[in-house]
């Protein structure tokens, strides 16, 4: 089921490695995204992840992850999948990497997972933004630094995505004077606080049981941000239950008001599930606009 290319090119990385040319056993497709083909596989006894698609649909997004989850496992805060190469091959692009899900989480799982979270979000960093884009999603991220977390919403996040709605017929003018209202209020709507490093796209698909039956957080769109957005992620498609969050401002207390800013702090990946997936979600960010301006 892996292209041949791909396999070609697997297999060759592996063994050069040194521990000999490696052989490939049973694969298996794993389901989950919607994006790209992904199996897992076993080869000399190792258990390895692949995700795959056409080299040119998405250039660089499987590099992009690679830097992404090499910054967050570099923190030393939160566990992730170790990636062990990503490289075109034939028509495809392709990031492989060591298989990381488990099967049953250990007792304290949503504890510690949270523990991890908050100690990730106390790394810090002078501007907003990062020093690449990347994805959200098949989405392009825009993350052009900036001094200030309302400078950074309108022009990286907002503005990018309420364009591309309003080009595809998806947002219309009254959409776009109620978000202009938004962005000069944004600054006095929520309290200052220095960037902290994010997962960026943190559903609840998006952290695993691990091998060992502890979080496992994948999939990221990292940046530096406000963490108050990463928290209003994790309340969309599921949520995650309340030991979490009560963990969480255990371990890093968030300011007074958290609770009432998650719509907010929702708009963005709103809009990014407008532009992906139409207008379903297009009354959900009319009633965030509405609730702030009117």
């Amino acid at each position: 089921m892996i292209p041949d290319p791909v396999t070609e090119a697997i297999l060759r990385r592996l063994g050069s490695s040194g521990s000999g040319m490696p052989v490939i056993g049973t694969v298996s497709p794993v389901s989950g995204g919607s994006i790209n083909d992904a199996y897992s596989f076993v080869a000399n006894g190792e258990k390895y992840f692949v995700k795959l698609n056409s080299a040119g649909r998405y250039p660089g997004m499987f590099e992009a992850e690679a830097k992404g989850l090499e910054i967050l496992r570099n923190s030393g805060c939160i566990n992730v999948p170790q990636v062990l190469f990503c490289e075109n091959a034939g028509a495809y692009s392709f990031i492989l990497m060591n298989y990381a899900a488990g099967s049953s989480p250990k007792p304290g799982f949503w504890e510690e997972a949270a523990q991890q979270l908050a100690n990730l979000h106390k790394i810090s960093n002078p501007v907003f933004g990062l020093d690449h884009d990347n994805y959200i999603g098949s989405l392009r991220q825009i993350n052009t630094p900036a001094a200030s977390w309302a400078d950074f919403l309108v022009n990286a996040r907002f503005q990018p995505m309420i364009k591309m709605a309003g080009d595809a017929q998806l947002l219309n003018s009254n959409d776009f004077r109620k978000s202009e209202q938004l962005f000069s209020k944004l600054g006095n709507l929520i309290p200052a606080e220095p960037p902290a490093l994010l997962h960026g796209d943190l559903w609840s698909g998006n952290l695993i049981t691990g091998s060992s039956g502890l979080p496992c957080f994948i999939d990221p769109a990292v940046y530096w941000g406000h963490r108050e957005i990463d928290l209003a992620m994790t309340r969309l498609f599921g949520g995650f239950p309340q030991e979490f969050y009560h963990s969480y401002n255990q371990a890093f207390p968030l300011e007074k008001g958290w609770q009432e800013r998650i719509d907010l702090n929702q708009l963005y990946p709103l809009l990014v599930h407008v532009n992906l997936f139409g207008g379903g979600y297009v009354s959900q960010v009319r009633y965030i606009l509405k609730r702030y301006v009117g």
